[in-house]
C-alpha cells in the first residue's frame, strides 16, 4: 500500500507542476476572462487518458505504472480527464444507464452546488453578524 501511494503521491506531483506550467504559459499569453487554461487543460487530460488508455490495451504496462500515470499524474492534471475515463469506462462496459447518470449527475452538481455554497455562506455569515 505504501508503494501505490508514493506512485501516486510521485505522480500527483508531476501533474500539478504540469498543470501549473500550463497554466503560467497560458495566462501569460493571452489575458482573457475566458478560462483558456482551464479549458486546455481539461482537454489536454482527456485526450492523454484515452490515447494512454487504447495504447496501454496493446502493450504490457505494470499496475503501479498506471496508477502514477493515470491517478497520480493525470489525476492531478485535471480531474476532468478521470470524469471522462470513468465514463468512457462506463461505455466500454456497456454500462449505458450509469454512463448517462455518472454524465449529468457531476454536471448538474458541479453548476449547482458553487451556488449553493455561496448561498449557504452568506446565509452563514449573515447569521453571526446579526446575532
Amino acid at each position: 500500500m505504501i508503494i501505490k501511494l508514493l506512485a501516486v503521491a510521485f505522480g500527483g506531483s508531476i501533474g500539478a507542476m504540469l498543470r501549473f506550467l500550463i497554466y503560467e504559459l497560458i495566462e501569460t499569453k493571452f489575458h482573457s476572462d475566458f478560462p483558456w487554461a482551464t479549458l486546455t487543460v481539461n482537454l489536454a487530460g482527456s485526450l492523454v487518458i484515452g490515447f494512454l488508455w487504447g495504447y496501454f490495451g496493446r502493450i504490457y504496462v505494470s499496475p503501479g505504472m498506471r496508477l502514477l500515470i493515470f491517478v497520480g499524474i493525470l489525476g492531478s492534471f485535471t480531474t476532468f480527464s478521470t470524469f471522462a475515463f470513468d465514463n468512457f469506462s462506463l461505455i466500454k462496459n456497456g454500462d449505458y444507464v450509469y454512463m448517462v447518470s455518472y454524465f449529468l449527475l457531476p454536471t448538474f452538481f458541479a453548476f449547482s452546488l458553487p451556488i449553493a455554497g455561496c448561498l449557504l455562506s452568506n446565509s452563514f455569515y449573515l447569521e453571526l453578524h446579526l446575532s
